[in-house]
């Protein structure tokens, strides 16, 4: 019978996913990490939750090798809980790499024995793969949470004007509507010009 290291990572799935989820959990204030670490009910704990299945998700994608694309909705509601909290890029992602420290910690002894270092570089490769989705995804909720700024910004300063009487009886849409109507136009000049 063939050894190989997913055989290895099945069978050793549940301590990986503890040792990773504590990885990710030390990425946490104490006061924080200890209550989503011992909370396990998913009303009282969401975002232990979320992390605790999108691991188990991303761990099954890559024991199964038949890409990401299966396990990106977990990845995805991890890099969302991850990209609104106070955390830089680099820190918010690194999660992603600690798993490759926990398999070799875990798994050391079977790669040793069983001269397994060209799967544990294929498997390491595929971790890499996983953390550009990662960024992609990171980099999406980022845009997104942007946005949503701004739109909330223009609502006040437009709210604002109101009130002090320095802007006429528009409504929020239509005087949104109408500064896109005017960007529209200004980027089909812009291009017919640019044509000619």
């Amino acid at each position: 019978m063939e050894i190989n290291l997913k055989k290895h990572l099945e069978e050793k799935r549940t301590v990986i996913l503890e040792k990773w989820f504590e990885a990710i959990m030390a990425t946490y204030p104490t006061d924080s990490s200890g209550f989503l670490k011992k909370q396990k009910d998913r009303f009282l704990n969401p975002v232990g939750h979320t992390f605790s299945e999108g691991i188990d998700g991303v761990i099954e994608a890559l024991i199964i090798g038949e890409g990401f694309a299966e396990s990106l909705p977990f990845l995805d509601d991890i890099i969302r809980v991850r990209a609104i909290q106070d955390f830089s890029p680099a820190q918010a992602l690194s999660f992603v790499f600690s798993l490759k420290r926990v398999v070799r910690e875990e798994l050391e002894k079977e790669i040793r024995q069983n001269q397994l270092y060209d799967e544990l570089l294929k498997f390491e490769s595929e971790i890499d793969e996983l953390a550009l989705y990662a960024f992609n995804i990171y980099v999406k909720c980022r845009e997104q949470l942007s946005d949503l700024k701004t739109d909330e910004l223009k609502r006040m300063t437009f709210t604002l004007l109101k009130k002090a009487n320095l802007m006429s009886e528009i409504p929020v849409e239509e005087f949104e509507h109408e500064h896109r109507e005017r960007d529209l136009i200004k980027i089909v000049e812009d291009d017919s010009n640019g044509s000619k």
